[in-house]
């Protein structure tokens, strides 16, 4: 059985997420109580249904005083014998906010300060929710992402199966629009030819053959991709060794278009040759 707790902070997009798990064949479950956690594990695990052999459930802080105990729980929980991943979605303070101010919505722990001030309950959340994001399998932070890219992300990161090891996604970014804090290892491709100055390569991205060819033609690039594959071919076991469900590898250059994709495509093809569950993920390929 595939059971998925999907938490994390309130407006990181986890309804998103589940939306993505339900499009994938999961059985969804929004807002369960962490008390019932145990008892609804149990109840799909013994179910003749095979629809509840693939299951994702929203924990989070919508239970009020109850998702204190959260963490105990799972820690318990795995000690018994369950088997389930841990999905967090988190997002920068600013980010939250924003969001906040945008929608109108009020955050669960607003009540808990005079006023009804969201930025006191978004801290406050933050530090609550410290322990459960320690022990969690997989962390995708949402502050540079929109719902589409979430959703992309999360169908990737689960269709291929809690039981097929530890899953590597080379993700491409630029560092003009921040680095991705959810991020393993970071590698700076700035220092390779750069696409952008060539008038017909300009607007094109690392998805066209052109800009993919006018970068790995350097011998500069070939040189960087050796030393690159080689160190990650040799860390990549001592991770797995570790227990890590997810290596998230993030390629970046100055807007990530051109170099950031080409080499984030080239490693992914290279994981996925040798065997190794690989998926890749293009944050700013497409901004502005």
């Amino acid at each position: 059985m595939e059971f998925v707790i999907i938490t994390g902070l309130s407006g990181a997009g986890k309804t998103s997420a589940l939306h993505a798990m339900e499009d994938i064949g999961f059985y969804c479950v929004d807002n369960i109580p962490p008390l019932l956690l145990d008892t609804f594990y149990d109840l799909c695990d013994n179910s003749a249904d095979n629809r509840m052999k693939k299951v994702a459930v929203v924990v989070d802080m919508r239970s009020g005083n109850m998702f204190n105990e959260l963490a105990d729980i799972i820690s318990k929980s795995k000690l018994s014998g369950k088997r389930f991943k841990i999905l967090y979605l988190d997002t920068k303070l600013d980010t939250l906010l924003i969001r906040y101010k945008e929608t109108r919505r009020k955050h669960p722990l607003a009540d808990e300060f005079s006023g009804g001030s969201t930025e006191k309950a978004v801290e406050l959340e933050y530090e609550l929710m410290k322990p459960v994001k320690i022990i969690s399998d997989y962390v995708i932070n949402t502050s540079y992402m929109t719902p589409k890219q979430l959703k992309e992300r999360v169908t990737t990161m689960f269709s291929h199966g809690q039981e097929s090891g530890m899953l590597v996604t080379c993700m491409s970014f630029g560092f003009k629009y921040g680095i991705p804090l959810e991020a393993d290892l970071i590698f700076d491709v700035r220092c390779l030819p750069n696409p952008f100055y060539i008038k017909e390569l300009k607007h094109k991205t690392g998805l066209d053959e052109e800009v993919r060819k006018y970068i790995l033609d350097f011998e500069v690039t070939q040189q960087f991709v050796e030393k690159l594959i080689s160190y990650l071919d040799f860390t990549i076991p001592l991770y797995k060794e570790e227990g890590k469900s997810e290596l998230v590898i993030g390629i970046g250059c100055t807007g990530g278009k051109h170099r950031s994709v080409t080499l984030a495509r080239l490693l992914n093809s290279h994981f996925n040759d040798n065997d190794q569950q690989s998926a890749i993920h293009h944050r700013d390929i497409w901004k502005a």
